[in-house]
């Protein structure tokens, strides 16, 4: 069942600059005729452009953003790309066979990208991350200052995140963790997901809570990690735009959400300077 946290009455660019986020870290782009697996687990209703995304920027106040590739397209990587020339204030992850060329990944570091995305949420069988090729890529990925963002159901991160964290490379957990409520933040994968944060190598987006279910047990979610990871090991992202939930979510009311869940001005600023120094520094 959706969740009912919905957009506020309230436009965001009418709010104070100060109640603004500086750095959006986790949209999307893609339009209907791009070519789609096979397996995707969502279809979206409409085009989400290029043009759209930066007028949802604009329009809420918001300067950088950071682009998730999206899982439906597989390594179709090619429309972020031309994000990335339309625009300066982008950044994008991209999802990518492991035995990629290290020149193909040289070349999209020229191009603006920041790292590999690893979507194994709705995959019956991931791979394995251990093996000699996934290392490769990791170690690859570490040696050009790339991150890889990593997203699953909450229950498997553990499956994930010491192979990640030996590997060597900065490691980004989507969606809070997807620890599932109601007692999810006794469960072991999200205990691995702030023992990951304590080794000092990753942080962890206050992206997606519209997706987690009871907005109260989101709000814990998001304390928790506040108090534990500190603003320095936290990124916020709207999550634009908003896969399967396009009928009850905006982009003003992503941002009323993690008002919602950080109230204090100066704490959502210090998230922003962590969001600038970790992808446009």
């Amino acid at each position: 069942m959706k969740s009912q946290m919905t957009s506020s009455s309230i436009p965001v660019r009418q709010l104070p600059l100060t109640e603004v986020p500086l750095v959006d870290a986790h949209a999307h782009v893609y339009t209907l005729d791009m070519p789609m697996l096979d397996s995707a687990w969502h279809k979206p209703p409409a085009d989400a452009p290029i043009e759209a995304y930066l007028k949802a920027l604009d329009q809420a106040g918001v300067h950088f953003g950071v682009l998730a590739a999206a899982s439906m397209y597989g390594d179709y990587n090619d429309y972020m790309l031309e994000a990335l020339k339309a625009s300066k204030r982008l950044r994008a992850t991209v999802i990518v066979d492991p035995d990629i060329d290290p020149s193909a990944l040289r070349a999209l570091d020229q191009a603006g990208v920041v790292g590999v995305r690893l979507q194994f949420r709705n995959v019956d069988t991931p791979p394995d991350i251990s093996s000699y090729s996934y290392q490769r890529l990791f170690r690859r990925i570490a040696d050009i200052g790339w991150h890889v963002q990593l997203h699953d159901e909450g229950w498997r991160l553990q499956d994930y995140i010491k192979h990640l964290v030996d590997a060597g490379p900065r490691l980004v957990i989507d969606h809070m963790g997807r620890p599932p409520a109601p007692d999810g933040l006794e469960a072991e994968g999200f205990r691995e997901v702030l023992r990951a944060v304590d080794k000092g190598n990753a942080w962890v987006k206050l992206s997606g809570g519209f997706r987690l279910g009871d907005p109260e047990f989101v709000g814990q979610v998001a304390n928790t990690l506040l108090k534990h990871a500190g603003t320095e090991r936290l990124l916020w992202g709207s999550d634009w735009p908003f896969a399967a939930f396009e009928d009850s979510m905006t982009y003003e009311g992503a941002i009323e959400l993690y008002r919602r869940f950080v109230p204090d001005a100066e704490t959502r600023r210090a998230i922003d300077q962590t969001a600038l120094r970790f992808y446009f520094s």
